[in-house]
């Protein structure tokens, strides 16, 4: 079956763009399109989703307030945040409302394709270095007072897994983490998917939040107080 994609962008030319381009994949299919928020709320009441390509900036109701309340939904699609400045705080903000990553406009197409293939496969979409830049200039917007607000979630993982969740947060990507650690890729990958599993995280974006909300991780990327 193919990835069913919504466009939700007030911009009617940028949605065409975007749907030409996807229309010309065998795995994809654009099923329904929306011009803000609002109305991609109503267009999901009655329309199976996989993946929302979500503008930021629309009338009504911007995308990141929509993302948290597809986000809030059961069972909901994933969200991929397109944003037409890199580092906006809106795409910051759509994240912690629980978008699976975001990426610029302008991105070329075959990002574009295969960032929608990797949120629906269970992936997030913000490249390592994004990430770091990212958390780095937006951090201080967490609501964290350093050692007290570390859940006691964190408690149920291994020092290993807590190793490799601060170097997640920190912006490596498997492959880095496991050089750092002198582990196997698919390890890393293993140990990933445990600290989601063990966290209730969807996917490595709210393991970036939650490390910073813990106090586990600080902006400049080191680690916080154990």
């Amino acid at each position: 079956m193919p990835i069913r994609v919504m466009l939700v962008d007030d911009q009617v030319l940028l949605r065409t763009g975007f749907r030409m381009v996807l229309a010309a994949q065998p795995d994809m299919e654009v099923v329904a399109e929306a011009g803000d928020g609002a109305e991609a709320l109503e267009v999901l009441r009655s329309t199976e989703v996989d993946v929302v390509l979500m503008d930021v900036r629309m009338p009504r109701l911007d995308g990141v307030e929509a993302t948290r309340r597809i986000c809030a939904q059961p069972d909901p699609p994933k969200v991929l945040i397109l944003t037409t400045f890199d580092l906006d705080e809106y795409a910051f903000s759509g994240l912690k409302a629980g978008a699976s990553g975001f990426m610029l406009k302008d991105v070329p197409p075959g990002e574009l394709l295969g960032a929608i293939r990797s949120v629906h496969s269970g992936d997030a979409v913000v490249a390592p270095s994004t990430t770091r830049r990212l958390l780095d200039r937006f951090s201080p917007m967490l609501p964290s007072t350093g050692r007290e607000p570390e859940r006691k979630e964190l408690g149920r993982l291994t020092d290993r897994e807590r190793e490799v969740m601060m170097l997640v947060a920190q912006g490596l990507s498997n492959g880095e983490i496991a050089a750092r650690l002198v582990l196997s890729e698919a390890t890393v990958k293993t140990h990933v998917g445990r600290i989601l599993t063990k966290l209730g995280l969807r996917d490595r974006v709210q393991v970036v939040v939650l490390a910073y909300e813990s106090g586990l991780v600080r902006a400049g990327g080191g680690g916080g107080a154990a």
